[in-house]
Formats: structure tokens, sequence, C-alpha cells
């Protein structure tokens, strides 16, 4: 329930320095009347302007900081004393206590809950206005309306523009606070934050998406980097090896042991055909020189026996002196050492053919591929080189693959659109929420209006038929308003003063039966002159009549502002506001007997 209990006012409109206080936590019906002192107070003039509004004013601006009327802050401090303006105002919500001061030079904002300051935002700054933002929209959510709502249920007045002369826009957003689609729009305007927040979550996870897409390529585009000069290494690679395949097969159609043990059988060869050559040789000389030997050994021979018969063997005469026998004994000689030198050579020949027999046949040379022993060396040494070459070429590790795979397994972030797609549907799912909460065919809002404008229309069928209007009034479902009489339309304006001032009353009234049937009951009702607006006795008398009922079954605080006295006697309780020297006094409230 939400209880205003006590209002104190200082330094307020008429209201001066000496703080002023009234009582709402009562369950009556208050007349509240005026005498102004300074304009001889017994004159029905001097009933205006005496402050008796000031209480609706003061209200307002404790609870939202402004007026009921378009009166600027300022203006609203008592202009006298011209400072230290001061409303403080006490309630009940939900079962908590609040306070709420609220005043200007200097402005001051103070919340209390259960008696703890809250939040406290003053201002030395006069446009700062006194108020708080934060604290303000925490004070209206505790309420739950807004001062357009809290005019049209709570604080009737005649300065309040009435509902049905407003514009149609304006009607809706009343009609849809009353009836809770506003709350629909706060839970939407709630809803959109939600999904931007969604959005900007979508938005920074793609962003993060991106940036690990955008790292990858940077990451992909090395790795590309890597196994170009991996591929170009291997290429190069499988060339070498290559090529020192080829050229080791190659010297491998090469024997090379058997190269070189030809190379080494050749030299034994050429060694032995040497050896046999100059055997030969050796023999074909002997052979010769036995040959000359032989002819000269004859010739000795012949000589020797010329001689011995005493005959020259140049001339062939007769050779009988010492001379011969010298002669004789020289070719004998010579013959001896030719015989001597025969045999010596035979047994050289002997030795040569020794020597051909043991090299016997030689049979063919053999054959080798390189001229010198030395060549076939450098081959094999060649083979030796290019086997190394190949083994270690063949040994070598990719210096690429190591750290191509890291930077795969490592580097590289895997990317997953999951949340996305998560974030995506959530926001699907809110943007289809948010359609059911604010298009207008929505069968939620649809539901809402078809119920409560038929206990709205069903109330104010009431009240009009209690206040005495013969007129048929109802909301229809797009929340505009027909007025018919015996079947003709009319417009607000068609009614007459007094018409129109009961039906003002009476929507007024439904309007609080369905606030407080959706949302919570409120104690207190202001109506501000109201009743003295054209209505006849018959209207007056039945307005009386609905408020007592009202205070009496509802126990309802209401405060009947009025310029008529004679309603005195129809109150238990009368609130006279009383102005004198520029300032007003709330006096006691007067128990009048019925």
């Amino acid at each position: 329930m939400f209880k205003i209990k006590t209002l104190t006012v200082k330094n307020f409109m008429s209201v001066g320095n000496v703080t002023q206080a009234v009582d709402f936590d009562r369950s009556d019906l208050t007349l509240v009347l005026g005498q102004n002192m300074d304009l001889g107070g017994d004159d029905a003039g001097a009933r205006n302007g005496t402050g008796k509004t000031t209480m609706v004013n003061a209200l307002s601006y404790a609870l939202y900081g402004l007026a009921l009327t378009n009166i600027k802050r300022d203006n609203l401090i008592n202009k006298t004393n011209g400072k230290n303006m001061l409303v403080t105002c006490e309630f009940d919500v939900g079962g908590q206590s609040f306070r709420i001061e609220r005043g200007r030079k200097p402005n001051v904002l103070k919340f209390y809950v259960n008696g703890q300051h809250r939040e406290e935002d003053e201002h030395q700054d006069d446009d700062a206005q006194g108020d708080s933002r934060e604290t303000q929209n925490e004070i209206e959510k505790l309420l739950g309306m807004s001062h357009d709502m809290f005019k049209h249920v709570l604080a009737l007045n005649t300065y309040t523009e009435p509902f049905l002369s407003m514009k149609a826009n304006d009607q809706r957003e009343i009609i849809e606070q009353l009836l809770g689609i506003t709350q629909l729009s706060a839970k939407a305007d709630r809803l959109k934050e939600l999904i931007k927040t969604t959005k900007d979550a979508i938005t920074e996870e793609e962003y993060r998406i991106k940036g690990v897409q955008d790292a990858n390529k940077k990451i992909g585009e090395q790795i590309e980097g890597l196994e170009r000069r991996q591929n170009l290494w291997l290429a190069k690679r499988e060339e070498d090896i290559g090529k020192l395949a080829n050229a080791l097969d190659a010297l491998k159609d090469i024997d090379i042991e058997a190269e070189l043990e030809n190379h080494r059988l050749l030299t034994y060869y050429y060694a032995d055909v040497k050896r046999r050559d100059e055997a030969k040789k050796w023999i074909r000389s002997i052979e010769d020189g036995e040959k000359r030997e032989e002819t000269r050994r004859t010739k000795l021979e012949q000589e020797i026996l010329a001689l011995k018969n005493h005959k020259c063997y140049a001339c062939g005469g007769e050779l009988h002196d010492s001379k011969q026998e010298s002669i004789l004994a020289d070719k004998e000689k010579a013959l001896s050492e030719s015989r001597l030198q025969s045999i010596a050579s035979l047994g050289q020949m002997e030795d040569h053919y020794a020597v051909i027999q043991e090299i016997g046949d030689l049979g063919v040379a053999p054959k080798v591929f390189y001229d010198t022993v030395e060549q076939a060396q450098e081959h094999r040494n060649s083979m030796d080189k290019l086997t190394t070459q190949l083994e270690a070429k063949l040994a070598e590790s990719d210096p690429y693959a190591e750290q191509i795979e890291d930077m795969k397994k490592t580097a590289l972030e895997d990317i997953s659109w999951d949340q996305v797609n998560e974030l995506n549907r959530l926001r699907e799912h809110q943007d289809f929420l948010l359609k059911l909460l604010t298009n207008k065919d929505s069968f939620i809002r649809k539901t809402i209006i078809d119920q409560n404008l038929a206990y709205l229309n069903a109330r104010l069928g009431y009240y009009l038929q209690q206040i005495g209007l013969p007129h048929s009034v109802k909301f229809q479902s797009d929340l505009t308003v027909l007025i018919e009489e015996l079947g003709r339309e009319l417009d607000f304006d068609n009614l007459s003063r007094g018409e129109r001032n009961r039906l003002i009353l009476s929507l007024s009234w439904a309007f609080r039966d369905v606030w407080e049937g959706l949302y919570q009951p409120i104690n207190l009702l202001f109506i501000d002159e109201m009743v003295d607006s054209g209505m006849d006795t018959s209207g007056v008398e039945s307005a009386m009549a609905i408020l007592k009922k009202m205070s009496r079954e509802r126990s309802k605080s209401i405060f009947l502002v009025s310029h008529k006295d004679e309603l005195a006697g129809r109150v238990n309780n009368v609130l006279v506001v009383t102005k004198e020297n520029g300032f007003t006094t709330y006096g006691n409230d007067i128990e009048v007997k019925a």
C-alpha cells in the first residue's frame, strides 16, 4: 500500500518561515476552506488566495520536484523570505517507511529509507535544480506512477487539463500507463537494453573472432612462407640427393676394385712382358754373338790348323820361326776364350729361356678403364666421398617441419562461432519478445487492454450513474473514448461545464480504482475545487456521497478543497487555511457536528 502520512512545508509559496504540517494519516473526508484575513476574512472573496492549493503543490513538489502547474522551481520559494524553502513528506510503501526532504536555496534532496539516509545531492548551482536524477528515478519507481498519473489519480484539480481534452497521443500515454501497457514499454525498454547488450556482445565476439582470424591469417602467411621455404629446401635436397645418387650410380658402373686389381695385374703383366722381351732380346743377342763367335772360332781353328802346318794364315806362306809359335799360342788362347765365352753364353741363354719358361703364356693383357692406377684410386675416393655426402644428405632433418607443426598446433587458434550463434539465437528471441511487448497487434497487449478496459468501463459506468450523468462513456479497444447520449455521439466539449465536471470526477475515480486494482492502494485523495466548477446542488450532493462512501468503506483520507462554506455541515472535519500578513497557516482540524 502507498500511504502518505505527513507533509511539512516551510517557505513554500505562501507558507513562510514557520513550518506548517498536515497529517494525512486518517480515514475520513476533510473539507479544506480558506480564510484570507488580509482581505477581511468574512467576505466570500476573501476565501481566494489563502494557500489551499499550496498543500497539493507542496506534495507534488516533495514527491516529484515539480508543482502541479508549470511554476518555475525558484518561484515556489516564498517571495518574502526568498530562501530556505523545504518540503518534507513521509510515506509508507510495502511495509517500509520513507522520507523525502526537498528544498531550494540551498538546493537539497535527501531520501531516507526506514530512517537511513539513502542518498543526498546538494547543489549550489541553481541550474542543478536541487534534484538528483538517480534519486528521483528511484523515488518514482517506488511510487509506481508518473507525475501526470499523480495529477489524474491522487491530486484532482481544476488546473490539470482534463483527460478528455488532451490530445489523442497524450490520452494514449495515460491510458497505457494506467492499464499496465507502460510497464510493457518499461520492460520493452529494459529488453532493448538487453538487446543492445546482446548486440554489443555479438559485435565484441565478432571483433574477437576477426582478431583471431587476422592473427590466424598472419600466422597462416608465416606458415605458408615457411612451407614455401620447406618445399624449396626439400626440392633442393631431392635434387642434391638425385645428383649424388646419379653420380654414384655412374661411378658404380665401374667395378673399381676389379679396376684396381686389373691395374695391379697389368703392372705384373707388363713387368713379365718386359722380362720376357728382355730375355728374348738377350737370347737373340747371345745367339747373334754365338754365331759371330762360331764364325770366329771356325776362322781361329782354320788359322791354328794353318799355323800348325807352318803356314801363314794370312798369306799361306811357310812359317817356321818362333813367331809362328807365338801366333799359334795367341790363336789357341783366343779359340779357348771363344769356346769359354760360348759356354758362358749358352748358360746365359738357358737362364733367359728359364725366365721365358717361368713366365709362360701371358695371354691377353688385363683390361682397364683408367689409364693409370692413380685415376682409378681417385675414382674410389670419389665414390667414398659421394657415398658420405649422400648418407649425410639423406640424414638431414627438415629444419622447417617442426616449426610449421608447432605453429599449426600452438600459434593457430581454433575459431568457433558457437558463441555468436548462441547470442544470435538469444537476440532473435529478444526481438520476438520485444515485438510482443511493443506491437499494437500483440496478443499480450490486446489481452491486457481487453481485461482492464472492461473493468475501467465498469467502474466508469458505476460512477457516472452515482454522480447522475445520463451519458454513456466507454473506452474502446483502440483506447479512444466514445461519448453517447440517447444513441447520439458527442464530443467532450459538447457537454456543459457541470456535465464535464461530473465526467472528469467519474473518470478520475475510475482511473483510481483501476490503478489500485492493478498496483497498490493509495490512502490519499485531493479534490481541489472540482465540485465548485459549475456543479449544481444535485451534482455536489452526489459527489459528496461518493467521497464519503469512499472514505468510509475504503479507509481513504480525502481532502476536499472548496469555497463552499455550506459543505462544512456535510463533513466531520474542516481544515481552515488562513492567510494573514501575507503568510499561510494551516489551522487545527475543526470538528463539525452533523
